[in-house]
């Protein structure tokens, strides 16, 4: 609903507003020769200055409009002398769960152990005999874990050579993951030659893995196959180049 002053809303102030600016409007847009818009500006003036004085004009609300009042909560009714006296020096809960627990019997304390039944207080009971004390059993000896199973089943041996063929062995060493220690071990199994380790198939690279001592799986890790098959068509590799300049042996 819109607000009344002195007997005229704010809606019938808008309305004699816009009229008085649509009379204007019109007067000079069609009477006095003004364009449109000088016209349209003159108009919105004029409704502007006649609602504000049809707005401050009758200034007041309307009689007989009362204000309502804002509800407030009630105050909190005092607490007497004699009340907050109490309050002030009444016992905590701690204060009064320790009073409490004074009072009760140790048996039914919370958390108290029960008293053994049977027995008198002051009593002491007499201490086991040896005969009666019960022997833990003997901790059952640990089972060693059983070893490895060997790795010369595995797989199939590869030809060797008794020694090396006319002009020397191979530096195998030119392989990477091959050192003297593993060269020397090579050796002794009867492996010589770059074509030697090229040939080796799946079931060859299988049965040296397992029987390499102390470098088992050395083969299939470092690829020996692919680089022998380069080494043994008189390529090189970048290792067998470092290896050849000295810079790793």
């Amino acid at each position: 609903m819109a607000q009344e002053r002195n007997g005229m809303s704010r809606n019938t102030m808008l309305v004699v507003a816009g009229v008085a600016g649509a009379v204007v409007l019109v007067a000079f847009w069609l009477l006095a020769a003004y364009g449109f818009f000088g016209a349209l500006v003159l108009g919105v003036i004029v409704a502007v200055v006649v609602y504000l004085i049809l707005f401050y004009g009758f200034g007041g609300p309307v009689e007989g409009e009362v204000a309502h009042p804002v509800d407030r909560p009630a105050p909190a009714p005092a607490t007497s002398e004699a009340e907050a006296e109490h309050i002030l020096h009444a016992p905590s809960d701690d204060e009064a769960y320790d009073e409490d627990y004074e009072e009760m019997a140790p048996a039914t304390r919370p958390g108290a152990a029960p008293e053994p039944a049977g027995e008198t207080p002051g009593e002491t009971p007499a201490a086991e005999s040896p005969a009666e004390a019960p022997v833990a059993p003997a901790a059952p000896a640990p089972t060693p874990a059983p070893a490895p199973a060997p790795a010369d089943g595995d797989g199939t041996k590869p030809p060797t050579l008794d020694a090396a063929r006319a002009g020397g062995p191979d530096n195998l060493k030119e392989i990477k993951g091959v050192g003297p220690k593993l060269e020397t071990q090579l050796n002794e199994m009867g492996i010589y030659h770059f074509d030697q380790i090229a040939a080796w198939g799946p079931a060859e690279v299988a049965w040296m893995d397992g029987n390499l001592k102390g470098f088992r799986g050395r083969v299939s890790r470092d690829d020996w196959v692919a680089q022998a098959r380069i080494l043994a068509g008189g390529g090189d590799t970048e290792f067998s180049s470092r290896v050849d300049k000295g810079e790793v042996y």
